[in-house]
C-alpha cells in the first residue's frame, strides 16, 4: 500500500472510531491547569483548595473551610495516572479515599465519576477566567442533588 493510501486507510478508521486520536487520550499533565494555591468565600465560609502541579505521576491536593477562625471542613485528595487511566481520590475529613475514575476531558475541564458511591456520583472541575470551579453532582436519598464552588487564584505571600 502506498503511503498515501495508508494515511487515507489510518484517517478512516479513525473517523470510524477504530483507531483513537493522540488528542483524544488524556495525560495528567493535561490537568496542570488546576495547580496551584485557590481561595475564595461563599456563604460566611472561607475556602482554600491548593493543589500541586503533575509530577511524578500525581497530582496532591488539600482543603479547607473555615468559619468564624475555625476549621469547619477540610478534604485531602489526589489524582493519579496508572495503567488503567487517570484517577480522582477523595478523603473527605481523612477518611478512606474514594476512588472517581476519568470519563470526560477537554481544555480545561474534567470530569471524574463512582457511579458506585452514594454521593456524590461526579466531580467536576473548570477552569473559566482567573477562576477554577469545582462541582459535585449525582442523586441524594434518590433525587438529583449539586453542590458548586468557586475560587479565584491566591496572592503569593
Amino acid at each position: 500500500m502506498s503511503m498515501p493510501k495508508l494515511i487515507i486507510a489510518v484517517l478512516c478508521l479513525g473517523l470510524l472510531g477504530f483507531v483513537e486520536p493522540a488528542s483524544a487520550a488524556t495525560e495528567l499533565s493535561d490537568l496542570g491547569w488546576m495547580a496551584g494555591n485557590w481561595t475564595g468565600v461563599q456563604d460566611g465560609i472561607e475556602m482554600e483548595e491548593s493543589w500541586l502541579a503533575p509530577k511524578g505521576g500525581s497530582m496532591l491536593g488539600v482543603h479547607r473551610d473555615i468559619r468564624n477562625g475555625r476549621t469547619v471542613s477540610f478534604e485531602f485528595f489526589r489524582i493519579e495516572a496508572t495503567a488503567e487511566g487517570i484517577t480522582y481520590w477523595a478523603s473527605p475529613r481523612g477518611k478512606p479515599a474514594t476512588p472517581f475514575h476519568l470519563v470526560e476531558s477537554s481544555g480545561q475541564r474534567v470530569v471524574f465519576e463512582n457511579a458506585q458511591h452514594d454521593f456524590p456520583q461526579r466531580i467536576i472541575y473548570w477552569l473559566a477566567g482567573d477562576k477554577l470551579h469545582a462541582k459535585i453532582e449525582g442523586l441524594l436519598k434518590g433525587k438529583p442533588a449539586a453542590e458548586e464552588w468557586s475560587w479565584q487564584r491566591a496572592q503569593a505571600k
